[in-house]
């Protein structure tokens, strides 16, 4: 099972960690881990090129785990937009645990 570890502070979501694989199919046919590995992607990635934030990532491939967090001393501008792809990539976390709920869980 994939599961995703949401950090929160008292503005919301700061973080996000994905681990394991989904069992939903073998790999590089797994449908669940394609859409959960393509949502944290595409947070950092967005994180860093619509908001302007480097995160701190961490990817541990032997644990099939990847994080990513804010960092510190960012603008108001730069903390709303990141919150909001935080956000945003959340919703298709929810959205694929709700679709495939014995295949990927939010803790």
């Amino acid at each position: 099972m994939t599961t995703v570890q949401v950090r929160r502070d008292e503005k919301g979501v700061c973080g996000l960690k994905v681990r394991g694989h989904s069992g939903y199919a073998e790999e590089g046919s797994d449908i669940v881990c394609a859409a959960a590995s393509v949502l944290i992607t595409t947070c950092a990635n967005a994180l860093e090129n619509v908001a302007g934030v480097i995160p701190h990532q961490r990817v541990d491939e032997k644990r099939v785990t990847i994080e990513v967090l804010l960092p510190g001393n960012l603008s108001d501008q730069q903390d709303h937009d990141a919150r909001i792809i935080f956000a945003t990539a959340l919703q298709g976390f929810e959205d694929i645990a709700a679709e495939y709920p014995q295949y990927l869980h939010i803790l």
